[in-house]
């Protein structure tokens, strides 16, 4: 007789996913969603939603869930958890969300040492629209608008957000992963339930940085694109934890 071991949380909602084959939105996705069932925070939960292939994360997340304007997922989640401290909020942001548009709001909210966590999708380009250069694209690497790879003397080095953060006071715990093999999906699960504690713990600002494939911007299949984060975009943006200002337990 077999014993059931795995389930949809259910902070999840039947919906299929629509992501590309071999896209790690799903997967950390339910990472988050696990997350909340065992803090039993559905309740409680306001998901601030990106821009970006994540755009339709209302239909996957069955918690409240607010829209937020391109960028600007930072402010809308300082200004729902001012007025509702019992709220739990987080923002899911893609690097053309939070590392272009958005670089002052998240600057400004890591430097006040808002309450939130923030979950940032980082898979060097602008997957939903093109695959064009984005402000993580690796040196080298081949975009829509960088064909001939990206040249440094051109268009600049790529902008390693989790290094820019953990420097301010009011940030709490800042880590980056990613989840291209089971081993980092359970590293990356255990930073995102520490995110968690920290907002719980009323510590201030946290921040997981997941590195993610994007297969279909890329050009590569499934495998290839999970092999690529481990031996390309992890030399570039390495691992680790970047912040830790300690928990209480």
């Amino acid at each position: 007789m077999s014993n059931q071991i795995l389930e949809r949380p259910k902070s999840l909602t039947e919906k299929q996913f629509h992501y590309c084959p071999g896209c790690h939105h799903g997967i950390i996705h339910r990472l988050i969603a696990e997350t909340i069932d065992e803090f039993d925070l559905r309740e409680k939960t306001i998901v601030v939603q990106p821009v970006g292939c994540a755009v339709y994360i209302y239909e996957y997340f069955d918690t409240d869930v607010s829209e937020a304007a391109h960028g600007r997922a930072p402010a809308v989640a300082t200004a729902i958890k001012r007025v509702s401290k019992d709220k739990f909020v987080l923002t899911y942001q893609g690097d053309g969300d939070l590392a272009a548009i958005g670089t002052a709001e998240i600057i400004h909210a890591a430097a006040r040492g808002e309450n939130i966590c923030v979950f940032f999708v980082n898979n060097a380009i602008y997957g939903m629209t093109g695959g064009q250069m984005a402000p993580t694209t690796l040196p080298g690497m081949k975009t829509a608008t960088t064909p001939f790879g990206r040249d440094v003397k051109k268009q600049g080095y790529p902008i390693k957000v989790s290094e820019m953060l953990a420097p301010f006071d009011g940030v709490a715990y800042v880590e980056r992963v990613m989840v291209s093999s089971p081993k980092h999906v359970i590293r990356a699960k255990s930073a995102v339930r520490k995110a968690f504690k920290y907002q719980l713990q009323e510590k201030g600002f946290s921040l997981v940085e997941f590195l993610s494939a994007c297969p279909t911007g890329w050009g590569m299949p499934p495998v290839e694109a999970a092999k690529w984060v481990e031996e390309n975009m992890a030399k570039q943006f390495p691992l680790g934890v970047y912040k830790e200002v300690g928990l209480d337990d």
